[in-house]
Formats: C-alpha cells, structure tokens, sequence
C-alpha cells in the first residue's frame, strides 16, 4: 500500500505536457528517406489557365467544324461559301494548336528532358502528327483529308479534361488555403501603455494579446486572463466548443466563443501548431506512396507501350495497302486513347482527396505508405500513461461507511485536499471537479509531514493519509475499507483514507485514470479483428489491472525505455504488421520501429517527429478512424487503377483499328472523349472517398 503523503505513487509513470508542436519538422519517411516527387505533369500550370484556353478553344473549334467538309458531307449540309473558306479550318486550327496545345507541348518538353516520357508527350505526338499531316495534305502534297477538325476537337476535349482534374485535384487540396485564411491579419496587443491594434506579424513571443468575443486567436498562447469556449474544430476535428481558462493553452486561428481572454503569445508565425498542420499535411500530399510508385511505372510502361502501338498500327495499315490518311488517323487515334492520364490521376487524387479527410479528422499523416500499411495491422501496441491513461491522478474508486454516499465522502476529501500542491491530492481535487460536486471551503488547513493533512470542513476536524497515518493516529478501520485497502494495493494503486474522530470514513483508490476514450477505441480495434497490447515501464501489478479494465490482450510490462523498440521488433520477427501509439521521448525509437507508428498530439515533439501519423486531439479512438481510412483510400486505389489499366487494355486495339473489318472505327475526337471520359471517371470515383464515415 502506498503512503500517499510520503508522496510515491509505486512507480507511475508521468506524462510530459510539453506542446507536440515546434516550428522545426524532419522530413520523415517511413524509411528514413526522404520522397516529395508528386502528380507534377501540371508543373506550372493552374484551373484558370486551363479554363481560359478550353473556352476560347471552344469558340474557335465551331467554325472549323462547320466549315469541315468532312463533317457537311457526313451531315448533308453545305457551308456558306466566300474566298478563302476551305481555308478558315486550317487557319483556326493552326491557331489552336498553338494556343491551345501548348500546354500539353511544353508539358512534353519537361517529360522527355527528364527522361520520363509519359501523358503529355502522347497527347503532343498525337496533336503534333495530326498537325503536321494536315497541313502537308492541306499544301496539296498528299491527296487525302486532313484532320483539321479532329486535331481542333481533340485540343478542346483535353483542355477540358485537364481543367476538370486539376479543380479535382486543387479542392482536394484547398484546406490547406482555407486553413490559412483562418489567422487575422491584426491582433489587440495589450502593453501598460493601453491596447494597441497591430499586425499579427509584429506579435512577439511573451506579448499579452486581447481576443474579443467572436474573433479568432491570432497566435498560440496561454490565457493569462478571463473564461470562453473556442471552436477548435479546425485544429483537432472537435466539433464542440472547448472551454477555456487561465492557464490553458489556446491555438492560432480558433474562434473565440462569448467571452473575452487575454492571452500570452508563446508561439507566432510558422511556430504556431496551424502552421506546423499545414506543413505536415503538405509533406503528406508530397509523399509517395508505393501504390503511386506503381501507377508511376504503369503509366511509363503504358507510354512505350502506346507509342510502339502506334508505330506498329501505321506499319501495318500501309502494309495492308490502306490509304495513307487512315493510316495516320488510326495512329492518331492510338496515342490520343492510349494517353495514361486517367493512370496519372488514379492514385494523386486519392492521396489529396485522404489526407484532407485526415487532417479534417485530426488525423494528420505524415508517411503516405505507413497509412498504406494500416490496413494490414493486426497488433496495436500501446503506451500506457499519457495514452491509453490520462498522465494524471484520480480516483478510481471509492469505498464508503456508516451509510455515507461515494459524493458524500469525495466532496469532503476534496475539500481537505484543496491547499495541498501533491498530484495524488489534487488528483482527487480533480475527480471532485470532473463530478461536478460542490466542495465546501476548507479552514485551518494543516500539513502532517510523512503522514497526511488535517482541515476542519462544515466544523467538522477530518484527516487524510495513508498507512501511515492510521497507524498514528490510532484510526480504527472497518474491514470492509480494509480490504478495499488491500485489493487497490494488489494493483499498484494508491489506498488514501478519510479519516474523522479516529473512525475511517471512506477509503479512494488513487491512479492514473484511464480514459474513457480507451475503452471504445480497443472494442472497435477488437471489432477490426487487431490485437491490442499494452508497453510500459510500469509495474506489473499497474499495468495488468489496466489491461484488465480496458480488454487488453497482451500486457509488456517492467519494459525499460532502451528495450521498448526491442519489443516491436520482436512481434515483428513473430510475423506481426504492428502499429506503436505513444506520447513521450522514451517512445520514440519505438515509434520509429513500428510499422505505423502513431503519435499523441499532445505529446512530446520528439514522439510527433518520429511519428508517422499525428492524432491532434490525442483521442486513441481516432487510432481505429486510421485503420478504417487506410483501408478506404487503398481500395479507392486499386479501383481506380483498374478502370485506367483495364480502360486502356481494351482501347488500343479498338483505336488500331482491330474491328475495322466490322465496320466500326474510332476518330481521334471520339478516342479523346473516351480517353477523357476515363480520366473524369477515376476522378469522381475518387471523390466518393469523401462519403467515408471515419
């Protein structure tokens, strides 16, 4: 049984309360390397530019379409006729493959000088061929029809295709920009001198700021001053109100509810936890993940695979003794439908799409292939204080006598307790408050060193202590607290009793309190069919009474913090896809061993750093949210990859020309609105990730 005022607690760990955020971030990944390369075939490029050029290309393709003598014998009509008509096609159209594709012309030139040929080198060969036939067969060299109305339709479909991607990709992005709109361009900076509006750029660190009714907090701070509620659903995915008081922490860019706050700046700029959100998320739409890796040489391989096809298709036609202009239309047709965009979209989108998912979560991932690896999972590891537990002491039980109530006796205690600074004391402070009881004021406070404390409450004389203040004080003690006394001691907790005239009142069971969150986070873990296990360098007898509470399968305890990675690796070895969750310095290198290693928010910034997925509200439920967005996003993956793969698979050999003999025959155009078709449907197959419930 521990004394609780000799002040040990049999060995509990504690909780560090530094912040989990700094301003300086290691580029982590998940194998120590560093992997920013991206969906960059847009380098450059923005929605507005691609919008502009498919609008005016729109314009300019109606004409050349209407004036196509293609297009008026296979509709029956007869354009109106002036000089120079039959050369309003060629004109337009020379016009729109310079406006229109270059883009797709300078898009190439980065691909082949950086020798990874791919999308935008096949839609230039595809627009440059067609260009260049029409216009030899235009100046009368070859008698044939030119494909000015192809070459113009085409330019248009794929301008049009690009803008509907890259609004996919940049709302999927957006939240970064919305976050960042969330600052205040000023701050009320309040000095001896009165309050000052400022920029929020000149706020300093140790500067004391006002934050109004309604007004969002433009630095991180601790309130020096005053009571409100912040919205912090930005931040950490909490859609209720936070109440917040002196002494709390408040974080840049959240809303201020009804009353006002006066807060000490300790963080501005590119220190706040905004800031260091917005660039873990960007670091995790940078990554790559092998599923990308994989699209990436897909769609490389698909490239070559397209331009053989193509060479292959005009050899054999002429072979064949086709007509020279079907060949080259059947060429054209084969790298417009074999582009790989749709291949190129496939797993960027998605990874854009989850990670804004993530972030609105609170769920921020730094290593795109750890969340890839959390769909295999099949052990969680935990910490156990400060992550499965709360860091701090409360009561955990309460045995009372002589008929009183647990409130009864703990809104005593809590009164005794009130002027005592011992966590144990205050862990019961706290419970009292956690309760909502109204504690009676305390007077004559007094301290028994080795022993307890001694207050007088409602003129009533109580003592709290331990063992040792039983024993002197003589306190008789009814069997009943006696052997609650004794079950607490068998599983490392502290036994306080209340004491008054010599008779024990009540004995508390003292802790580190387990959250309640950990409770539903292990079912739905169970439910997910993953083992849990707890890691702790705490003593047995803790750490299997947690396990027991909470339905823990395997417990490691007495683990010293150099041999924690040890055991990581040891269910590793055992063929285990495990994931560590931990919140302190002695976690890290198991973190950092861990297949997913999963970081508490609130805790150290060593344990974030060697994270590679960050909870922000420190919410272990948020762990099984994980799993359930890892096995969503990699689904969407593969579905999207299919439809490219198998899309383009079928389409060659159509666009070749394979069924001709049937009859049936793709044009350019068509095998552009097919090829673009494709694209818009990976994309919005991707934005039904969206529908997720986490």
């Amino acid at each position: 049984m521990n004394d609780m005022h000799g002040h040990e607690h049999g060995g509990q760990e504690r909780a560090s309360s530094e912040s989990g955020w700094g301003a300086d971030r290691a580029h982590h990944g998940h194998d120590g390397h560093d992997d920013h390369s991206g969906h960059d075939a847009h380098a450059g490029h923005s929605p507005a530019m691609f919008r502009d050029r498919f609008w005016l290309s729109l314009v300019l393709t109606v004409p050349v379409v209407y004036w196509s003598s293609h297009i008026q014998e296979l509709l029956g009509y007869e354009a109106v006729g002036f000089a120079l008509s039959d050369w309003v096609p060629a004109i337009l159209s020379t016009v729109l493959f310079v406006y229109g594709g270059m883009p797709f012309l300078r898009g190439a030139w980065r691909e082949i000088v950086g020798r990874l040929p791919g999308m935008m080198t096949l839609i230039s060969l595809a627009i440059s061929v067609a260009f260049g036939f029409s216009w030899i067969v235009q100046l009368g060299v070859l008698d044939a029809e030119p494909l000015w109305w192809e070459l113009a339709t085409l330019v248009v479909i794929m301008l049009l295709g690009h803008w509907v991607e890259m609004r996919s990709i940049q709302q999927a992005s957006g939240a970064l920009d919305e976050l960042a709109k969330l600052i205040p361009d000023t701050a009320t900076r309040v000095t001896e001198q009165g309050e000052r509006e400022v920029p929020v750029g000149e706020l300093r660190v140790g500067d004391l700021v006002l934050v109004r009714p309604g007004e969002s907090v433009p630095a991180d701070g601790i309130v020096r001053e005053g009571r409100s509620e912040l919205n912090e659903s930005m931040i950490s995915g909490e859609s209720r109100p936070v109440a917040k008081a002196e002494g709390d922490e408040v974080v840049a860019a959240t809303i201020n509810g009804r009353g006002s706050l006066r807060v000490e700046v300790t963080g501005t700029g590119d220190d706040t936890k905004l800031h260091g959100i917005m660039r873990l998320v960007e670091e995790a739409q940078a990554s790559k993940s092998r599923a990308q890796q994989l699209a990436d040489r897909a769609a490389q391989l698909l490239t070559a695979v397209a331009i053989t096809a193509g060479v292959a298709t005009l050899v054999g036609w002429q072979l064949a003794g086709a007509a020279l202009d079907f060949s080259v239309v059947r060429v054209v047709t084969v790298l417009v439908i074999a582009c790989p965009h749709a291949l190129g979209l496939a797993v960027p989108l998605v990874v854009a799409i989850s990670t804004k998912l993530g972030a609105e979560g609170g769920l921020l991932i730094r290593d795109r292939r750890a969340l890839e690896q959390a769909r295999l999972l099949d052990t969680v590891v935990f910490d156990k204080t400060g992550t499965l537990t709360l860091g701090e002491f409360r009561v955990v039980d309460i045995v009372a006598a002589n008929g009183l109530t647990d409130d009864d006796v703990l809104r005593i205690a809590a009164s005794v307790e009130s002027d005592s600074e011992h966590p144990i004391a205050q862990g019961i402070v706290k419970t009292a408050q956690d309760r909502g009881l109204d504690v009676p004021q305390v007077e004559d406070f007094q301290s028994i060193p080795g022993k307890g404390v001694a207050a007088v409450v409602e003129e009533t004389r109580y003592h709290i202590g331990g063992p040792a203040l039983l024993e002197a004080e003589a306190v008789e003690v009814p069997d009943a607290l006696r052997e609650a006394a004794d079950a607490a001691a068998d599983r490392g907790q502290a036994a306080i009793f209340l004491v008054r005239e010599g008779e024990a009142q009540a004995v508390f069971a003292v802790a580190d309190a387990v959250r309640e969150e950990s409770r539903d986070a292990i079912r739905q873990l169970h439910d997910r069919g993953i083992e849990v296990a707890v890691l702790t360098g705490d003593a047995r007898a803790v750490a299997h009474a947690v396990a027991e509470e909470l339905g823990i399968d395997t417990v490691f305890a007495e683990v010293l913090p150099d041999q924690k990675a040890a055991k990581i690796e040891e269910l590793q070895a055992a063929g285990k896809r495990v994931a560590m969750v931990g919140d302190g310095v002695n976690d890290a290198p198991a973190l950092a061993m861990a297949d997913v290693g999963i970081a508490m928010g609130a805790g150290t910034d060593v344990a974030v750093n060697a994270g590679h997925i960050v909870l922000v509200r420190s919410d272990p439920r948020d762990i099984p949210r994980i799993v359930t967005l890892s096995r969503a996003t990699y689904r969407k993956m593969v579905q999207n990859l299919w439809w490219a793969a198998g899309y383009n698979i079928l389409a060659i050999p159509l666009a070749a020309g394979a069924l001709a003999t049937w009859g049936l025959l793709l044009s350019p155009a068509v095998g552009a609105v097919l090829m673009s078709a494709s694209t818009v449907i990976v994309a919005i197959n991707a934005q039904l990730l969206r529908r997720t419930a986490l």
